[in-house]
């Protein structure tokens, strides 16, 4: 069964278009009227060797935060509906991953449970029309809507473009990892049953 979602949301604030394929080559379609957003999207895809198509007229007169936000929410329910019932996944995934001057990791759990704790201290920078903060918004609303548990530590860097690429790419990794089939199992990966 093909690994797929789609997932289409209409607020008063933003309105999206987002497909995702679990088993694709890295390919992104990215189109959300926020250069630097669209750049880390990118990397989640091409890190996390996801095909994904996102399209998003948000209200960009006031700022990019739904924008951010509200294609997190989706992305978490896209890989939802792509998961189905996580049977044969690996479930776990984790990647510490160095750019330059920074040292990043990520470590996920698609447990059925969502949670986020973000240990980085982003610096406040506006990077084009993104606000640094908005890295860990994204991710709260994707972990929640995605059912997961996301950890993220920064160890160590001081460029605030590098900090929060190096998130986005170590979280995209975390990700691959944790959505593998796993070869040696063909079951739900918990003593439950299900998650």
């Amino acid at each position: 069964m093909p690994r797929t979602a789609r997932i289409q949301r209409k607020t008063n604030e933003t309105e999206i278009d987002l497909t995702l394929n679990l088993d694709g080559t890295g390919t992104a379609q990215l189109a959300t009227g926020v250069g630097f957003f669209d750049h880390m999207l990118t990397h989640i895809a091409r890190h996390g060797l996801f095909d994904l198509s996102v399209s998003c007229k948000g209200d960009l007169h006031i700022d990019a935060h739904h924008t951010v936000e509200d294609v997190g929410i989706c992305f978490g329910k896209a890989l939802v509906q792509a998961l189905g019932d996580k049977a044969g996944i690996r479930r776990f995934g984790d990647c510490t991953l160095p750019m330059d001057d920074v040292l990043a990791t990520a470590a996920a759990d698609l447990s059925g449970r969502p949670y986020l704790v973000w240990r980085a201290n982003v610096p406040l920078e506006t990077l084009g029309s993104f606000s640094s903060q908005l890295a860990e918004e994204f991710w709260r609303a994707a972990s929640s809507t995605g059912l997961f548990n996301l950890h993220v530590v920064l160890h160590h860097g001081h460029n605030t473009h590098h900090i929060v690429e190096a998130i986005f790419k170590a979280c995209a990794r975390a990700l691959r990892a944790a959505v593998e089939p796993d070869p040696r199992s063909t079951a739900v990966p918990s003593t439950k049953g299900v998650l």
